[in-house]
């Protein structure tokens, strides 16, 4: 008997391919198994999406058999496939796309022998220990927050302050969902992937009882068997608990009862490449749909964290949409880290919380701060001191005041971190001659001069050169860095300290962590491993030591030059360096026994600006409320929605002549939702040529998130008859980025 199958491939990006394909079979095939389909010449993985009546029209001569099934796997859910389909449908990409993109690697090009002999490994760990999953005692607001969550049913934005142990939080919801369900599963999220190592280790910790394997981790910095095993034991129902990246959000795991999305604000959360969906929106989707599917009593709940909420969440808290749960109350007692891990025990975090609170919080020296019951200690939010260079020495990088501040902490043995998000040496090269300048051939940017190794290299394309003897130029050989990065503060923070001794007289230890010193496998474990241990007496580093860190050591953290965010055309931009601010903030005094005298220094030729004020206070809602307020007067986000239709080619004209007369032909064509959406003339971006590639893009706003929807779905057709038009044919591709987090 021949069977009807509607299966999804991958297709490439924008071809006139973009749902199911009908295939043969000999057997009757659930929908949601996996499938090796004849495509072209081809033979791919595919998804049968569902089972068809006859064959839809297709002639007999055209239609194709299936290949072959991979066995041994469970159909993928119901609810996995609508949270994919409602997910490509959204963000405007085929089915095929992102449902074969949320499937490991490996396993797309596995035919059924090479998985049958995969599955025969051992997949759990019979290792079992003493359940510890409550062992340390919660705070008042720690166990407050948990009773609000248990008694809600809506998604729940935990607003905790720097180290007010949200992760602790996260850890007892989890074991409170696996206690009452033994099937049960949690997905617990993090930004970045250098954060995801230290958390594994923590929960493993936690979960040991529940077996090693259980707790599995999910991004992309596994190989791909590991991502492979760890995908199959989650699918499987094998793993309790997934911890990993926005990768994760899309995860096969049948018995979901719990999403945890930590730093839910960070922009790593926002893919940028193919699918460009946002891991945070579709965590609390999912978790809709999971709790359509449950059975009564085991619906699936999200809670997102941080201490900065991104103002979407902040707002569907003040509508009531989410709840809101707050813990203004540092936790800071010292503990010291798992033995092996170089990590703390207390939970990497963001920073900060409301005026009111914080004048309570610092009412009183330490000594009126008795430990609470269940020996819980609290700390302080480290004073926030801004530095206003205009009355500093001409030229000056690091204010006098705070090179003897940093001094100060090295001779009582103390850490400082200090905070710049550029690496590299210098951002330019320069000869003062003739006016060159380090551009790069590629890409309307500049190459960033590495001293170390004598290069310069464009961050954006990759193209890298020796630093010439002289100016290409003129040929003048005084040519000089222009500005700071990374490696050139670290050298001239070691010429500031010279003489500055550690308690035991030695010399002034300085290490420096950002992309380029953590290129190769284990460098960023080593070296946060020399921080937590005491070696280091000054950090210097990017964003990616300002935040998730559990530093016990570190009592001043300083922002050398955090101005150029505070007027940029990107409307998110005061939004992203105040979070920023706020979790390097964070780093600072997480032991209570050090939270008193901690201190985070912000260099600023701004000081009076809103942004420093809200910060000096370390008030969240004071900030939010501002900035809410501007978005709603300029109808943006959350009070609008907006989409961004990019196009690349040789020629800038040929990019903004395409998008442009898609608008035409929109505008020609009146689409649905076109009266509620206003599609904006297309111009060049920010950085408009990487690569050799000239880069454009279009803004197209609405008032109503269905009515601009609607619109783009109408619009795709166009744009791909647009694309096939003569003038366009030099164009290299085109995208649509729906809720984009920067314009």
């Amino acid at each position: 008997m021949t069977h009807w199958l509607n299966v999804v491939v991958a297709t490439p990006a924008h071809s006139a391919v973009a749902g199911p394909l009908t295939y043969r079979s000999e057997s009757a095939l659930s929908p949601g198994t996996l499938v090796r389909v004849p495509l072209g010449k081809r033979e791919v993985l595919g998804v049968v999406w569902e089972n068809l009546a006859d064959s839809g029209g297709l002639a007999e001569t055209q239609a194709r058999n299936i290949s072959g099934t991979l066995e041994g796997l469970a159909p993928l859910s119901a609810t996995w496939r609508r949270l994919v389909g409602f997910t490509a449908g959204y963000y405007q990409r085929s089915l095929g796309e992102v449902a074969l993109a949320a499937l490991p690697p490996q396993l797309r090009e596995m035919t059924g022998v090479q998985l049958a002999r995969r599955l025969k490994r051992p997949v759990l760990d019979s290792s079992h220990a003493q359940d510890t999953t409550n062992s340390i005692a919660l705070s008042a607001q720690q166990a407050a927050a948990l009773a609000e969550f248990d008694a809600d049913t809506r998604p729940a934005l935990l607003f905790g302050a720097t180290g007010s142990g949200k992760t602790e939080v996260y850890l007892h919801a989890a074991a409170r969902v696996l206690a009452q369900d033994p099937d049960a599963q949690v997905l617990v999220m993090v930004p970045e992937i250098n954060l995801t190592p230290q958390l594994q280790a923590r929960f493993q910790e936690r979960f040991a009882h529940l077996g090693k394997e259980r707790v599995v981790s999910l991004h992309s910095g596994l190989t791909p068997a590991q991502r492979l095993k760890s995908w199959l034991s989650a699918h499987a129902g094998h793993a309790r608990m997934v911890l990993g990246t926005r990768m994760a959000v899309l995860a096969s795991m049948p018995n979901l009862r719990l999403i945890v999305v930590d730093e839910e604000h960070d922009p790593s959360y926002k893919q940028q490449e193919g699918a460009r969906y946002s891991a945070r929106d579709l965590a609390v989707y999912r978790a809709r749909l999971e709790a359509q599917e449950a059975s009564s009593g085991n619906a699936c709940r999200v809670m997102l964290g941080s201490a900065t909420p991104s103002l979407e969440s902040w707002q569907a808290t003040i509508t009531g949409r989410y709840q809101r749960l707050t813990m203004n109350e540092r936790v800071g007692a010292s503990m010291a880290p798992s033995p092996g891990t170089g990590v703390s025990s207390l939970p990497p975090e963001g920073a900060n919380f409301g005026s009111a609170a914080l004048r309570e919080l610092r009412g009183g020296p330490s000594e009126n701060w008795p430990a609470p019951e269940g020996g819980v200690h609290i700390g302080r939010l480290p004073q926030v001191r801004g530095v206003d260079m205009n009355h500093q020495p001409k030229h000056c990088v690091i204010a006098p005041p705070l090179v003897n501040a940093i001094a100060q902490r090295i001779a009582r043995g103390e850490q400082s971190l200090i905070f710049l998000n550029r690496r590299g040496y210098a951002p330019v090269l320069a000869c003062h001659d003739c006016g060159w300048k380090s551009e790069c051939p590629h890409c309307s940017a500049y190459r960033v001069f590495h001293k170390i190794d004598r290069t310069l290299r464009c961050h954006h394309c990759g193209f890298t050169e020796r630093v010439p003897r002289a100016c290409p130029a003129c040929g003048n050989i005084d040519i000089a860095p222009v500005g700071r990065g990374t490696e050139r503060l670290e050298e001239h923070l070691a010429e500031l300290l010279t003489g500055v001794t550690r308690p035991d007289g030695s010399a002034v230890r300085i290490a420096r962590i950002d992309a380029d010193t953590t290129r190769l496998k284990g460098a960023l474990e080593s070296q946060l491993a020399s921080v937590h241990s005491g070696e280091v007496d000054v950090l210097v580093g990017t964003q990616m030591i300002a935040k998730g860190h559990d530093f016990r050591h570190i009592t001043l953290v300083a922002a050398i030059n955090p101005d150029g965010a505070l007027f940029s055309s990107d409307f998110r931009a005061p939004e992203r360096l105040f979070s920023l601010l706020m979790q390097a903030a964070g780093r600072a005094g997480r032991d209570a026994r050090h939270s008193e005298a901690s201190e985070m220094w912000v260099q600023t030729f701004h000081p009076t600006h809103p942004l420093f004020a809200a910060l000096k206070q370390h008030d969240y809602p004071k900030f939010a409320d501002q900035q809410l307020a501007e978005r709603q007067a300029a109808a943006m986000s959350p009070f609008g929605f907006s989409a961004l239709v990019r196009a690349e080619a040789r020629e800038q004209e040929v990019a903004q002549g395409f998008l442009n007369a898609a608008a035409a032909a929109a505008q020609a064509s009146e689409l649905d939702g076109q009266g509620l959406v206003t599609p904006y003339p297309a111009v060049p971006m920010t950085i408009q040529r990487v690569a050799n590639i000239e880069r454009a893009q279009m803004l197209v706003e609405s008032p109503s998130r269905a009515a601009l929807q609607r619109f783009l779905a109408a619009w795709q057709p166009l744009l791909f008859e647009t694309r096939r038009q003569a003038e366009f044919k030099s164009l290299v591709r085109w995208a649509i980025d729906v809720d984009p987090i920067a314009i």
